[in-house]
C-alpha cells in the first residue's frame, strides 16, 4: 500500500474526519533533504475533525504526528499539518 493509502487510512480510523485530503509532495523537495527516487517522503495533511475541537493547535499536531509515528520514523520525511475543528 502507498504511503498516502496508509497516512489517509490511520488518519480516517483516528480521527473520524469531515474532510480529510493527503497530498505527496515529494515532487517539489526533489534532491532536497530527505528526498529519495520514487517520493513519498513530503506529504501534506489537510484535515477537518470534530476531534480537535477544543484542542490546541498544538495539542492537534502531536495528535497526528502519534498517530503517524510509525510513517514519520520510517520513510516519510516531512508532513505539513493544515488542521481544523469543524
Amino acid at each position: 500500500m502507498a504511503q498516502k493509502d496508509i497516512i489517509f487510512s490511520k488518519l480516517a480510523a483516528a480521527f473520524s474526519p469531515q474532510s480529510l485530503e493527503v497530498i505527496d509532495e515529494s515532487h517539489l523537495h526533489e534532491g532536497h533533504g530527505g528526498w529519495r527516487e520514487g517520493g513519498e517522503t513530503h506529504f501534506r495533511v489537510k484535515i477537518v475533525s470534530t476531534e480537535f475541537s477544543g484542542k490546541s493547535r498544538v495539542a492537534i499536531h502531536r495528535a497526528i504526528n502519534d498517530c503517524l509515528a510509525e510513517e514519520l520514523a520510517g520513510g516519510v520525511h516531512a508532513l505539513a499539518i493544515d488542521a481544523k475543528a469543524s
